[in-house]
This record gives C-alpha cells, sequence and structure tokens, in this order.
C-alpha cells in the first residue's frame, strides 16, 4: 500500500473508532436497567439487550470494521506512525461527533487540546 493509501487507511479508522464511540454510549442507554439474579443470568441478559439492540449493533460493528482495517493497515504501515496517527486523530473526531449530538465537551479546553493534539499529529507525519 502506497504511503498516500496508509495514512487514507488510517484516517478512515480513526473515524471509525472515533465517530461510533458517542453513538455506543447512545445505544447502550437502558442497560443499567437490566436486572437479572445471578452473575451469568445478568451476564446473558446484558449481552441480549446488546446484541438486539440496532442502535448499539451497527457502531460497535462499524468500530470493529475499523479494527480490521487497522490490523490489516499495520502490515504496511510505520507502527510509530500508525498509533499515535489513530489514536489522536480518534480523540477529535469522538469530541466532534459528541459534539454534533449535544454532547458538552468541556468547551475552550477541548478546542485547545484538540489544536494541540492536530499539532503533535503534524509534526509526527512531517518527521517520518
Amino acid at each position: 500500500m502506497a504511503p498516500v493509501g496508509e495514512a487514507a487507511a488510517l484516517v478512515l479508522v480513526a473515524v471509525l473508532w472515533g465517530g461510533t464511540g458517542p453513538f455506543l454510549r447512545t445505544g447502550a442507554a437502558g442497560l443499567e436497567e437490566v436486572r437479572r439474579q445471578g452473575r451469568l443470568q445478568q451476564l446473558l441478559a446484558e449481552i441480549c439487550f446488546l446484541g438486539l439492540n440496532y442502535k448499539y449493533m451497527v457502531p460497535f460493528l462499524l468500530n470493529q470494521g475499523g479494527s480490521l482495517l487497522f490490523y490489516l493497515t499495520l502490515a504496511s504501515a510505520d507502527l510509530s506512525l500508525a498509533v499515535p496517527l489513530c489514536n489522536s486523530l480518534a480523540l477529535i473526531v469522538t469530541l466532534v461527533t459528541g459534539r454534533l449530538l449535544g454532547e458538552d465537551i468541556g468547551g475552550k479546553r477541548a478546542a485547545a487540546g484538540m489544536l494541540l493534539t492536530v499539532l503533535g499529529v503534524t509534526l509526527c507525519i512531517a518527521g517520518s
């Protein structure tokens, strides 16, 4: 895979990881109300609740698709670039997606953190 293709794949991984986080939180809403007697019955009830909930399963499967793409991209990507790029951009995408969904992301400090993260990723890419 060409370096541009690797970078595009890693950005897609970050979008899949970061963009699905807020939707996973939304889809898992109500899980704390699932109550059963015994640990095994509780575990099975929670698995059924999440597994049968499309609002949880669609983002979960997209997130896992991002993990698969990350695994496949690591075969040819520079590890010292791939991990920081994906994780930092996923954080930014999570904050932006959460904000679009109406979550409180922390105001000016969060914006400053995103700016510093973008600066750090830019330095990583420029140094590679």
